[in-house]
């Protein structure tokens, strides 16, 4: 039996296998749900892994939707919610449906993520672009909500299927989140 290890090495000899690939697939457009498959996605680019993002409800990677520009935190029915200040003592689910505390959980979170330091989510996309990470906007979703091709990122690459992405995806480690 070999011996495998779960945690990278950061040494300049360790390079991932060839022919590595990601495929995450963004399904949500909430604050707390965008972060997940950026960070991801960026760690696995700079780890030297090939990454596909399938952008579904983030507003699809462009800049003039209020989702991206401004994607919010909803406190109702989230049930991992709490407040810094009392990280033992969960957010009751039903505060989020008083007037004024998606807003107030949405700023709340935005400080926490500026003192980490980390880029809002229209500077990531762009950081990931830059990066070589390939942006995929979804079809159905680019078509409900009504968009065109002037209203995409440019770093997205195109506006492609489902059955689009199972192709890129073809062979690589796919993530859902």
């Amino acid at each position: 039996m070999t011996e495998t290890t779960l945690v990278p090495s950061f040494t300049d000899e360790a390079k991932p296998p060839a022919g590595r690939k990601l495929a995450i697939i963004c399904s949500k457009g909430n604050l707390d749900m965008a972060y997940p498959g950026l960070i991801l996605g960026n760690a696995a680019v700079g780890e030297g892994i090939e990454v596909h993002l399938f952008l579904h409800l983030l507003g699809d990677g462009h800049d003039h939707h209020p989702a991206l520009a401004q994607p919010q935190v909803q406190p109702l029915g989230n049930t991992a919610m709490h407040l810094p200040q009392a990280p033992t003592m969960p957010l009751p689910a039903l505060m989020g449906a008083i007037p004024g505390v998606t807003k107030f959980a949405t700023s709340m979170m935005r400080k926490q993520i500026a003192d980490l330091d980390v880029p809002t989510v229209p500077e990531f996309l762009e950081l990931m672009h830059e990066s070589g990470v390939h942006l995929w906007a979804c079809r159905m979703s680019f078509d409900m909500m009504q968009l065109n091709e002037a209203d995409l990122y440019e770093g997205v690459e195109a506006v492609i299927s489902a059955s689009d992405f199972m192709e890129i995806a073809e062979g690589a480690q796919v993530i859902f989140i």
